[in-house]
């Protein structure tokens, strides 16, 4: 297929590599990124070319680096565009998008309204104008904890305790750091707050009511508005089982493609009364206690376990370019991802024996090891056109760390983290 389009990806994690691949699969093409560092996940790559230039992930350099970019593709026959695969770049190329447009395809939101969704605090108040259910939440700045203002909660234990800012919680570091806590009691409350605060931390926190249940109460959506603020494609996956690390709760590593109707609904409705343009990935829970499916947040761009939606057909690369390259999705109605069973495919960021023995036995584990008996599984890092051995044993390697890692943090018996 002649190309007449070049893409340029930011960062060189999964994530990257996921597009990379579905830009390869869709169009035989070898990608370009641009990143700060270089992450396992595309080193090695024959499919992505990874140009590493030390701090891009933040302004100056970023946009000192892009608009090095900006001069050597101004006069570029074809269209170049920008995809972001983390939320810092998201933030970033959203921040520029007017320059940044003068030469490339930037498929972002304005940064007004990017500011108000990349923050869980101003994503709530959206949500809560719009009518997105979402759990019970108490907003804690550091004025309060400085004050000890904090601790009368309007819901009870256990709670959920998490960044407001997820850009600037990657700088803040501190023994028995998370990516986010399961507080008990009031005294592990004021301690994990404690350390966080003195540690650095300048923005809010968010405090929000447990939602009782394991890992496959979970559901992630990842969404396509094309342009003119239509939805245009809603894949919805039933994740099974996260990542037990302490870094990395709440990295899906097992999904199960699923069909949502009254899901679909809800976020058709809120997107495009956003007036939201591009990819968008949604963390949701559903609550057995009053039977409703609870959003956590939003993340503006694909997310990093988001290539199980190129591996049941609906290539996240190709939204993209039928968009903004052949102007070809104004007509085209809406696709409601995985309402063929028959045509399932189930995505796993982990060996398959491990998913055999810690995903917690339920209707949902039976249909995901019926796809395995059948064949029907995949990974976004092993792919088959992949021409690498040295990245092929770095993969293995690190996919079998898993074992480790399950073995140290999961407690089998109660299908819950601890460390």
């Amino acid at each position: 297929m002649k190309q007449d389009f070049t893409p340029i990806l930011l960062g060189s994690d999964i994530n990257v590599y996921g597009m990379a691949r579905s830009f390869h699969e869709e169009y035989g093409i070898t990608v370009k990124a641009l990143a700060d560092s270089q992450l396992a996940a595309t080193r090695y790559s024959k499919i992505v070319r990874v140009e590493l230039h030390h701090g891009f992930s933040e302004d100056p350099t970023f946009i000192a680096v892009m608009r090095q970019q900006m001069a050597h593709y101004r006069d570029h026959q074809e269209p170049v565009m920008l995809i972001a695969c983390g939320d810092g770049y998201a933030e970033l190329l959203s921040k520029h998008k007017a320059e940044l447009e003068e030469v490339f395809v930037v498929p972002y939101i304005e940064h007004d309204l990017l500011e108000k969704l990349i923050s869980k605090e101003g994503f709530y108040q959206i949500a809560e104008e719009y009518g997105l259910p979402y759990p019970k939440t108490k907003i804690v700045t550091r004025a309060d904890y400085q004050a000890q203002d904090y601790l009368a909660l309007p819901f009870g234990y256990p709670l959920e305790l998490k960044p407001e800012d997820p850009v600037s919680w990657l700088d803040v570091h501190f023994e028995g750091r998370k990516k986010a806590f399961t507080i008990h009691n009031e005294a592990e409350l004021q301690d994990i707050v404690g350390k966080i605060y003195d540690n650095g931390y300048q923005a809010d926190l968010i405090l929000q009511d447990f939602i009782p249940g394991d890992d496959s109460n979970m559901r992630v959506l990842n969404a396509y508005v094309d342009k003119h603020h239509h939805i245009k494609m809603m894949c919805l996956g039933h994740p099974l089982l996260e990542d037990p690390t302490p870094q990395a709760i709440g990295n899906y590593m097992a999904i199960l493609p699923e069909y949502n109707e009254k899901l679909y609904e809800q976020v058709e409705a809120f997107l495009e009364k956003l007036n939201y343009v591009g990819m968008a990935n949604f963390d949701i829970k559903y609550d057995s206690r009053d039977g409703k499916y609870k959003f956590f947040e939003i993340n503006l761009r694909q997310g990093r376990s988001s290539f199980y939606v190129t591996l049941n057909g609906y290539n996240l690369a190709k939204w993209y370019v039928d968009d903004y390259i052949n102007d070809s999705l104004k007509d085209k109605e809406t696709v409601y991802g995985n309402k063929l069973q028959a045509q399932q495919v189930l995505w796993l960021g982990i060996p398959v024996k491990v998913f055999k023995r810690y995903a917690v036995n339920n209707e949902a584990k039976r249909a995901a090891e019926e796809l395995i008996h059948e064949g029907r599984y995949g990974t976004t890092v092993f792919y088959d056109q992949e021409h690498s051995f040295k990245r092929w044993l770095l993969m293995k390697y690190m996919f079998h760390n898993y074992y480790a890692r399950y073995k140290k943090y999961f407690q089998v018996n109660k299908g819950q983290f601890f460390e």
